[in-house]
């Protein structure tokens, strides 16, 4: 008999060890107090280690992403080639951050891949205690806690120059569980980012072959300029909002993320401020078919049809255009089609802007993107076939971010006791 078993958490189930059970959330087990807060300086120390720059020697320069996401390469660097003098020098198992912007979550424990990258004076490094597990760490800096605590304590006048400094870190006050217990809290949650990374590979690989239908339904069929196909492009207006999503009777304007290749995500938009007028003709509409004219490169040009269900009251920002197809294009193939390869390297290539996490294409370009065009009924005939992989495809997502949700309180569960584990 096999030794795992299906345990709900919520309305999902999860599968964890029989050993670290964790129960069903209607048979919780309160505990008032959970595990003791302590110091995190009481549990582990600043611990820099400085390399010196110097010339005709290279280095593997290293980066931290936020939301507890990890390190990240960022090439090889040459130490003639920079203005620092020295830089620090990760190890394995200690924790670093970054202490610009440190309120968006940018600490993690260094992977073994990682030793000996070099980072500037802006990631201090600190060296765990034998009181703690650097995979148990690891899940803390996930943690939306610790990131709250982090931004309470950052310091400066500009929201964006803001600071958080080694002895700030070191004061925040976290619940220390005994290193059997973290080993157990490590084991669950490692099971759990398995699954999901597990269904994000196969959402990946259904996304491979939905794509590799289209691009084999219409590999002989004429292409044509997109703009000859369309009415028109329609924009709306950035203005003045909210920095949270808006409420049931809020009006709100579309953020750039709120369209994603197929996809379109109506909670990635912004409360308007009370007053303010937006244009009637910016007001997106069931069965839109929306394109992001400004994104990072990777997603700028993504373009996904508003679905018939959309809530009021939505409106488009000035980097969310609409494209009026005529009555020759079918909207759902329009999707299908401007997710094609041509239409995506057209796209990508003609994207301007100086910033690397933000570019641009003009209305001009878009036009001028290729798309394929058969007739009219084998346009439908190919957008159903792609869609139909693709309803596959969000299921798996949707499963996905249902696991997601359900380990995002899990961590918190385990450390305030609310859910036991048998030891």
């Amino acid at each position: 008999m096999s030794d795992w078993q299906q345990i709900s958490l919520g309305d999902l189930e999860t599968p964890v060890r029989r050993k670290g059970a964790v129960p069903p959330q209607s048979s919780r087990t309160s505990v008032s107090d959970g595990y003791p807060l302590r110091p995190l300086g009481e549990v582990m120390h600043l611990d820099i280690q400085r390399t010196p720059m110097k010339p005709a020697t290279t280095y593997h320069l290293a980066g931290v992403l936020n939301a507890g996401k990890g390190v990240v390469a960022k090439g090889e660097l040459d130490g003639g080639d920079t203005e620092y003098a020295a830089m620090n020098v990760l190890r394995a198992d200690q924790v670093v951050m970054r202490k610009l912007t440190a309120w968006e979550g940018p600490i993690t424990v260094v992977p073994a891949e990682f030793d000996g990258f070099v980072v500037s004076n802006e990631f201090p490094t600190f060296t765990l205690g034998p009181e703690l597990m650097p995979d148990w760490m690891r899940h803390v800096c996930g943690s939306p806690r610790l990131w709250a605590e982090m931004k309470n304590r950052v310091s400066g006048t500009v929201q964006r120059r803001k600071r958080l400094n080694p002895e700030q870190l070191l004061q925040i006050q976290l619940p220390i569980p005994p290193r059997e217990v973290q080993a157990l809290i490590v084991e669950i949650l490692d099971a759990v980012d398995d699954q999901i990374a597990a269904l994000d590979k196969e959402a990946e690989a259904l996304d491979r072959v939905s794509m590799a239908v289209a691009e084999d339904m219409l590999a002989d069929e004429p292409t044509v300029a997109l703009g000859t196909m369309l009415n028109d492009i329609r924009g709306g207006k950035s203005p003045q909002a909210n920095n949270r999503p808006p409420g049931a009777d809020e009006l709100g304007v579309l953020k750039v993320s709120a369209v994603t290749p197929f996809a379109f995500l109506p909670e990635e938009s912004k409360s308007l401020l009370p007053g303010t007028f937006m244009p009637e003709a910016a007001l997106v509409r069931p069965g839109d078919v929306l394109i992001t004219r400004a994104n990072t490169p990777l997603r700028v040009g993504a373009v996904a049809r508003v679905p018939a269900d959309v809530r009021d009251g939505l409106y488009l920002a000035d980097k969310t255009l609409r494209l009026v197809s005529s009555s020759q294009l079918d909207a759902d193939f329009l999707v299908v089609a401007m997710a094609l390869e041509a239409a995506r390297n057209h796209l990508t290539s003609s994207a301007t802007g100086t910033s690397a996490s933000m570019v641009n294409v003009s209305q001009d370009r878009i036009r001028d993107t290729p798309i394929p065009l058969p007739d009219f009924s084998r346009q439908r005939e190919v957008a159903s076939a792609v869609l139909s992989v693709r309803a596959n495809t969000d299921g798996v997502r949707a499963e996905s971010a249902c696991l997601r949700k359900a380990r995002s309180g899990l961590l918190a569960g385990l450390l305030d006791q609310s859910i036991t584990m048998d030891i």
